[in-house]
């Protein structure tokens, strides 16, 4: 049996003069050849090359997994691998036999030999691609930023931050909503994560959950949601019945809602008051959505929920002044950022922590204003806890 052909070319699934076409494409995700006088639009789903006879016959493996082969009525276009990168979605009608394929659950269009690579190339090929997820959250930073925005006077009206999502999006917001306490001395109560199936879905998928759309606005309302509430709601597919529930139920109670879809035109970014697509197209390992898309969706809420505790004065400079030190790495921590930003040495810096209850923006305060720690308390209060404001202090121009 002859071995696998190079690399940039296709698999021959024969030999002899009959096979004179091969489609340079290694796995073409949707093919499409139009036969003009029949005026009817045939597809084929192929994760193998295609290959084309004389005859202009058709083979590629269908959507039942396996090869399936026809005729056209005329010899297809020249290849072209941007076209077929590129080509649109068929319809639903296209394939009697299921809808058409979302961007995320499409096989790439490369690496179609995946499993043949050796570890190295295996890992480079894989760390590669997470590059379009650092350019999906790119391309969507004006949304990130109306969404942060949008957010912030609700935030300072006292609102929470609520995630809903199902699987390794759920996961995400869960992760995120989590590290906010520790970095920020955000409190847990107004940070709180929704999964669909519930708290044991976390550490066990629980995959049917997330078909339940009436679950999901149950679950939603039981957080008894208001206008001061910002609602993130994640889905890599922006079709998961679950978050489009929890989206119902956060629009009737008047919060805003954000959407975080990695499909194009999902009615999760377009019911949403504020909907960011993450566009990070195929993945790697077809429909495997814990690699790009929810790279992008990771990015994407750092991003959001960083900038936003930026705005509320948690970081000063950019040092984080308002962690939570719970143990003794994050102590050490407190007393380098406090020494950083008042110019104290260590020993003058833990002190002014220790009378400010390890409050780190309190014993900045103090040490720069020379004023004790009730005093510095004070001015923070004054200004929203800004210790720039509190120390009478101007951004100056870059």
């Amino acid at each position: 049996m002859p071995g696998p052909a190079p690399r940039g070319g296709a698999r021959k699934l024969g030999s002899g003069p009959a096979y004179r076409h091969a489609c340079v494409h290694r796995a073409i995700r949707l093919s499409v050849w139009r036969g003009r006088r029949a005026s009817q639009e045939r597809v084929v789903h192929a994760a193998f090359p295609l290959v084309m006879p004389r005859d202009s016959a058709f083979i590629g493996q269908g959507r039942s997994g396996r090869l399936d082969c026809g005729t056209v009525n005329e010899t297809p276009p020249p290849h072209d691998p941007k076209a077929l990168s590129d080509a649109a979605r068929p319809s639903a009608a296209a394939f009697p036999d299921g809808p058409a394929l979302t961007a995320t659950e499409s096989p790439a269009a490369e690496h179609a030999d995946l499993d043949l690579y050796d570890t190295p190339e295996l890992l480079a090929a894989l760390v590669a691609a997470q590059q379009r997820a650092v350019q999906a959250v790119q391309a969507a930073s004006q949304g990130l930023a109306q969404a942060v925005d949008a957010a912030l006077p609700r935030i300072r009206a006292g609102g929470r931050l609520l995630y809903a999502g199902a699987g390794t999006s759920g996961r995400l917001g869960l992760l995120d909503s989590v590290e906010l306490h520790p970095t920020f001395s955000w409190p847990h109560e107004r940070a709180q994560a929704l999964m669909a199936g519930g708290p044991g879905a976390l550490l066990q998928a629980v995959e049917g959950a997330e078909d339940d759309e009436t679950q999901g606005v149950a679950d939603l309302a039981a957080l008894s949601p208001g206008p001061n509430d910002v609602v993130l709601l994640l889905a890599a597919s922006g079709t998961t019945p679950w978050v489009l529930g929890a989206l119902r139920a956060a629009r009737q109670a008047g919060a805003l809602t954000i959407g975080l879809a990695n499909n194009p035109g999902s009615p999760l970014a377009a019911q949403a008051e504020i909907g960011l697509t993450l566009d990070t197209g195929s993945e790697l390992v077809s429909g495997s959505t814990r690699l790009k898309a929810g790279t992008a969706q990771k990015i994407a809420l750092n991003a959001f929920s960083t900038a936003l505790m930026v705005r509320l004065h948690k970081v000063y400079g950019n040092l984080m002044v308002d962690l939570r030190p719970t143990n003794a790495k994050l102590r050490r921590r407190a007393v380098r950022l406090a020494a950083l930003a008042s110019g104290a040495d260590d020993a003058a810096a833990q002190q002014a922590l220790v009378e400010a209850g390890w409050r780190v923006k309190t014993a900045i305060v103090a040490l720069r204003r020379g004023v004790n720690t009730h005093a510095a308390q004070g001015l923070l209060d004054a200004v929203d806890g800004s210790v720039r404001a509190a120390l009478a202090e101007r951004h100056s121009p870059a």
